[in-house]
């Protein structure tokens, strides 16, 4: 496959969903099956590489014109299971999140309001013709969001510190685990924290999560993936990042009516995350 870009596009991290081939349709199945058996499958840094491209035309293009067919591809006890891109989906409900993050000024030097709206018109025609489509990867920049790490436990996390000098592998660090695994956490912290308090942020992207997850079959695996923030924690830290850990922590105190701890687990997660949070306002 040639590469758009040798840039590294870094920070963000992605929630992924692998499902089994029995799950898609027919003759979806049959493209995936083919898919999976290429020698050649794509890097997330491919995904974002692309895009980059995209954005780089004048006028830039937000939403690619046609759905990607490719996807990320892995085994899950000799069960062959894939995760659609959907980046066009991706790119027209990023593109509505946009204006709350960037003001009007900044967000039109970005993407021309005429581009916008004309995405706009195209995902709304879309949308009444596809109203049961939803991704399977779910994107953060700059952040992991704390109702993501409900999802995995320290025990599945996977770091390799990648390699030194130009060309080399980056770090990884991401955590895998069952369907069944991720529902059963999400119902037991959304207990935790409702008995604990009323509402709050936490609650809201725990259950939003937990729909989200509802929508896929009970076999397939859920990945949460560092990404490119692996570039935006300072050197050292990441191989001591266990952050997993102190949401469970936090969570287990909160079951057990210790607020102390559940304040000093987050008091830990706040302060690792604090560098990446300095480095997004310096930018």
């Amino acid at each position: 496959m040639p590469k758009v870009s040798s840039v590294i596009v870094p920070y963000a991290a992605y929630l992924r969903v692998y499902e089994p081939l029995v799950a898609f349709p027919d003759d979806e199945r049959a493209h995936w099956t083919r898919y999976a058996r290429r020698a050649d499958l794509p890097s997330y840094q491919d995904e974002l590489r692309r895009s980059l491209a995209d954005l780089l035309p004048t006028p830039p293009v937000a939403v690619p014109v046609h759905e990607s067919a490719d996807a990320f591809v892995t085994e899950v006890d000799g069960v062959v299971c894939v995760c659609p891109w959907r980046t066009r989906l991706r790119g027209w409900q990023a593109l509505g999140e946009l204006a709350e993050d960037f003001p009007e000024p900044v967000l039109d030097a970005l993407i021309p309001p005429v581009v916008r709206r004309q995405s706009a018109l195209d995902y709304e025609r879309w949308r009444e013709r596809n109203p049961d489509a939803r991704p399977w990867i779910r994107t953060a920049t700059w952040q992991v969001p704390i109702n993501w790490f409900v999802l995995v436990s320290d025990g599945e996390r996977e770091y390799d510190r990648g390699g030194d000098g130009e060309g080399a592998a980056a770090p990884m660090l991401r955590y895998r685990t069952p369907m069944v695994q991720a529902r059963r956490r999400v119902a037991r912290g959304l207990r935790a924290l409702k008995e604990a308090v009323d509402e709050g942020p936490l609650i809201d992207g725990l259950v939003d999560v937990g729909r989200w997850l509802e929508e896929f079959h009970p076999r397939s695996l859920v990945e949460l993936d560092y990404g490119g923030l692996v570039h935006a924690l300072p050197a050292g830290e990441l191989e001591d990042d266990h952050s997993a850990a102190d949401v469970a922590e936090g969570i287990e105190a909160l079951r057990h009516g210790d607020g102390a701890a559940a304040g000093a687990a987050y008091g830990r997660l706040v302060e690792r995350w604090r560098a990446v949070r300095d480095r997004r306002s310096a930018n």
